[in-house]
């Protein structure tokens, strides 16, 4: 087939014009020019002849019109070449699902009765794959038909439903069917939920999958669903995990703006994000937020403002926050200051300075080589027990 369109192509390119002039003579050029257009057209009427043997040897029948083979040729070549390699990859519905879906399609496409319940969440739970999962949905469509039609149900299907679909979806990665359980205006029966828009979300975060999120997030802004602090927390996680500020920043604010009331892990992820990447106007701004929800800091959002004020220079107000901090946790989370202290030394230097400009590097180094020490003395004076490493903050070169 290949062969054949060459042949064409380069009887369409190569084929000269012959002149022949108004006294019927043609030039010693010209005869030349016509007798490469003939070699030429000879050896595509040659490769086309060729394909009408091998076509009745394949068993085909029927004229060959020009340089094609006829289109049910065409389409017997197709397969050979590629049925062995689509069915060796095709999932095949599991056996109960395949049960089920039979049982329930006879029930109302036949017998015209409504199926029971128990039939549609078994297939729902024994669910395993994208084959089964596009009979599950095909039986919603039914379902959903038989209660408009027979039964003058207009409603959608219980909400439960839809979270466990969706689970379904999930399971089996049928991640585009999961998408669909949060259309508004749907032909399953389905009613989208927040519920269901997490299962999808976690399945995002557990895979890091930020493009997955995003899909996720203008689905559920486009069908009216009502964000939660539950989404938030994954939501900021997954942009954590992803090291994605500009996601981060801009879905926090779309949740504050929704009216939606951030836990305290959110929070803390989106301070801590702030105190990494050295934005400290939009760390006081986030802060504010915070304390207008909640009153007592946690480890977090409290190493994170003492993070904003050595960024300012305040080496002594950043002491201050961490002795605060140690006074008001309770005893069993006291321990954590020193871990937190120490990632303060060892860690987010590095994190911060590299995510500055190059131009910016060297000054913010050499006032974190001159702060953090302070802080630490400051904290020895209010009697806080320190045991820390400096070594990998004075190490020379070690914040270049």
């Amino acid at each position: 087939m290949h062969a054949a369109a060459r042949a064409r192509r380069l009887c369409r390119i190569l084929k000269p014009p012959v002149h022949v002039s108004s006294a019927g003579f043609v030039s010693p050029n010209d005869r030349r020019l016509a007798e490469c257009a003939r070699i030429r057209a000879q050896a595509c009427r040659d490769r086309s002849s060729s394909f009408s043997s091998a076509a009745h040897s394949l068993g085909f029948s029927g004229p060959v019109h020009g340089n094609r083979l006829p289109a049910a040729s065409y389409s017997i070549i197709s397969s050979l070449q590629y049925s062995s390699e689509a069915s060796a990859e095709k999932e095949e519905p599991t056996e109960t699902v395949k049960e089920l879906y039979d049982k329930i399609l006879e029930s109302v496409n036949t017998k015209r009765t409504m199926a029971p319940n128990a039939w549609t969440w078994s297939m729902i739970e024994n669910c395993k794959n994208r084959e089964d999962i596009k009979l599950l949905f095909d039986v919603l469509q039914n379902l959903r038909r038989f209660r408009l039609s027979n039964l003058r149900i207009h409603e959608n299907f219980n909400c439960n439903l839809c979270r466990e679909v969706t689970k379904a979806c999930v399971r089996a990665r049928a991640l585009d069917f999961g998408k669909k359980a949060l259309w508004e205006h749907n032909v399953y029966g389905l009613t989208p939920t927040i519920g269901s828009a997490n299962h999808l979300l976690q399945y995002a975060k557990e895979h890091r999958d930020a493009a997955l999120m995003q899909e996720v997030m203008k689905l559920l802004k486009k069908n009216n669903l009502q964000l939660q602090p539950s989404t938030a927390d994954i939501v900021s996680s997954i942009c954590n995990d992803t090291d994605n500020w500009g996601l981060l920043a801009k879905y926090s604010k779309r949740f504050v703006k929704g009216g939606v009331k951030l836990h305290k892990a959110a929070f803390d992820i989106w301070m801590e994000f702030a105190a990494k990447v050295g934005d400290v106007e939009s760390l006081w701004k986030i802060e504010k937020l915070r304390s207008e929800s909640m009153k007592q800091h946690t480890m977090g959002s409290g190493f994170s403002c003492a993070k904003g004020l050595l960024l300012e220079g305040k080496p002594e107000e950043a002491a201050t926050v961490i002795h605060v901090l140690n006074q008001s946790l309770p005893d069993t989370k006291r321990s954590g200051i020193m871990v937190e202290l120490q990632k303060l030394i060892s860690e987010w230097p590095f994190e911060v300075i590299k995510r500055k400009k190059e131009d910016e590097r060297k000054a913010l180094a050499a006032a974190l080589k001159s702060d953090i020490p302070a802080m630490v003395s400051s904290l020895l004076n209010t009697g806080l027990e320190v045991k820390v490493n400096m070594e990998e903050l004075t190490t020379e070169g070690a914040l270049c």
